[in-house]
């Protein structure tokens, strides 16, 4: 469901707007978002115009084409310091990297998919679809699946809701049905695979990251190709990966929600003030 869809109004419209545009994966004529886009022209061409002069767009007069602007960049890089796993579990993505020699992934959930905010390459790199910054699907990916078990119920049919269930390999759930079935066991388990369900040739182990209330944060998955591993090699990283999951979510913990220098403490009136911890 688009944001459109659920009335967000202008703004929902206009970052609508920008998701077209980021999903071509290069630059843009505006025939092109007309003949792609429900919006009528004039609309369209107004929300075009306000997002470049905002710097969300960039207009190359030239080729007269629409890219994302430089502004998406900073609030990006902002973004992917302050909202995203990344940062705080860079030192135990390194590490489990060297240890195994495999690619490592850092997912999380973004509108019932899957966005990886961090990756490191196997000592011998294989050219895969997953890199930091782009979306994948949730019900056939081994961080996808780690998260979607341990959501809420609520929230779990509401993410099946919004799984595409297109077929990309013999092994892929086309169902939510079949996928609940394997949900159940990475409860259990508190491992995930992918078994060749996204890319023939492409297998991983992954585990949820959850905070103290077990609801997960993201999560980190090694993973490696047939021609050199297997899923009984993978499981066997299983321990190592639970404790860097365990790792990250302490640190996550932490960097959320830090001790300020300021607690409020009640006074005579019944009111709350601040005082430093350190007086």
């Amino acid at each position: 469901m688009t944001s459109v869809e659920r009335n967000d109004g202008t703004v929902g419209k206009a970052l609508s707007v920008l998701d077209q545009i980021a999903s071509y994966g290069r630059p843009v004529r505006f025939g092109e978002l007309l003949a792609d886009s429900d919006m009528p022209k004039a609309t369209l061409y107004r929300f075009v115009q306000t997002l470049t002069n905002q710097g969300m767009l960039q207009y190359e007069p030239e080729r007269q084409t629409y890219a994302p602007g430089l502004r998406l960049v900073r609030l990006a890089h902002a973004a992917w310091a302050q909202s995203s796993l990344a940062p705080v579990a860079r030192l135990h993505v390194d590490a489990l990297s060297a240890e195994t020699g495999e690619t490592v992934h850092l997912a999380q959930l973004d509108h019932a998919q899957v966005l990886y905010v961090d990756k490191r390459n196997a000592r011998d790199p294989v050219e895969m679809f997953s890199q930091a910054g782009k979306v994948g699907p949730a019900y056939c990916t081994g961080v996808g699946k780690a998260m979607l078990a341990f959501l809420p119920e609520p929230e779990l049919q509401t993410a099946l809701a919004q799984q595409s269930w297109h077929q990309f390999t013999s092994a892929t759930h086309g169902s939510a049905v079949s996928l609940q079935r394997e949900l159940a066991e990475i409860r259990e388990e508190g491992l995930s695979f992918d078994r060749e369900e996204h890319e023939i040739g492409i297998v991983c182990v992954a585990v949820p990251i959850l905070n103290s209330q077990s609801r997960p944060l993201g999560a980190l998955s090694v993973t490696g190709t047939t021609r050199r591993t297997n899923l009984d090699a993978l499981r066997n990283l299983g321990p190592r990966l639970k404790q860097a999951a365990a790792a990250i979510a302490r640190d996550a913990e932490s960097w959320l929600f830090p001790r300020t220098s300021a607690q409020p403490t009640p006074q005579n009136n019944g009111e709350m003030s601040h005082v430093r911890s350190d007086a």
